[in-house]
């Protein structure tokens, strides 16, 4: 896999009272799609989810903080499930990424019927003995409007959240990305007014991203000459399956299933979902598994 040149921006302006978050995700979007073989559809909505978790992990305090994103929709794309954590690493999958539907009355990918109705789910793990979980419906499914929603609501910070893929005839990933921006508490009403006036005359994130716009760019259209960036943050797809935990993981079936899967089987295939890289493991490791467990 070559280096990523993904990454996500930081910034604030009017006197902090503002502040916006913006990232590309066009490598590892790339990457994902070449393991999970998604579809044109699936892509797009996972790229959006990807695009929306990294920037919300730049909200993480910690490097060692973890958060996972689930869409959870009755839709033909069934959940999307997301990893990040406070170093800028993403992971993440679709459940049926061989979905195709046609196009929505703008002509543009029904993301939205392809997720369909349900919740967003949000867990932090941030050291602490319980993690922090938020959840809300979902709003339409087309999930830039679910993010925003979320933070609105859930994290309570009036947010606007921008997200887009661009996918190329041969399902390869041409441009992914997005934007957040988060009103202050001491923000005031007029600058809202205005902020809400930029967001909508400006073109979509898809088209911005599709002439080149960069993540910098992204905020300066929204937050103007005043946008101070305060942090560059690289981002990468990186899976943190091994064959460590895939014996963990079988162990935990307890001895009485592993005899039966050694009877059966003869060995174990055990395939990560979130990179699709396949874990096999002989008869002898299962059987030496056992052994551990008496």
């Amino acid at each position: 896999m070559s280096e990523s040149k993904d990454y996500a921006v930081r910034g604030t302006a009017r006197n902090g009272s503002i502040r916006g978050f913006a990232c590309v995700t066009t490598d590892m979007m790339n990457e994902m799609q070449r393991r999970h073989q998604t579809w044109p559809i699936a892509s797009a909505a996972l790229g959006r989810t990807v695009s929306a978790g990294a920037m919300m992990g730049m909200m993480l305090k910690n490097e060692t903080d973890k958060m996972t994103i689930q869409v959870q929709g009755d839709g033909p794309l069934g959940q999307i499930i997301v990893d990040v954590d406070g170093c800028g690493h993403v992971r993440g999958y679709v459940e049926n990424p061989a979905v195709d539907l046609p196009h929505n009355a703008q002509g543009k990918l029904n993301v939205g019927e392809a997720v369909g109705n349900g919740v967003l789910n949000v867990v932090k793990d941030l050291g602490l003995k319980e993690p922090y979980r938020g959840s809300v419906r979902l709003v339409s499914g087309e999930l830039g409007e679910d993010f925003t929603y979320y933070l609105t609501v859930s994290e309570q910070v009036p947010s606007s959240v921008g997200v887009g893929v661009l996918v190329a005839p041969d399902a390869s990933i041409v441009r992914s990305g997005g934007f957040i921006i988060q009103v202050l508490p001491e923000a005031e009403d007029s600058l809202i007014e205005e902020l809400e006036q930029r967001i909508v005359h400006m073109p979509s994130v898809t088209k911005l991203l599709e002439k080149g716009e960069s993540p910098e760019g992204l905020l300066q259209r929204i937050l103007g000459d005043d946008l101070k960036v305060t942090e560059t943050q690289p981002l990468s797809f990186q899976c943190h399956c091994s064959l460590e935990r895939i014996h963990a993981t079988l162990r935990s079936l307890g001895g009485e299933e592993l005899a039966k899967l050694i009877e059966e089987q003869g060995q174990a295939e055990v395939i990560c979902h979130f990179c699709n890289e396949a874990y096999r493991v002989p008869k002898e490791d299962l059987e030496k598994l056992k052994e551990e467990m008496k």
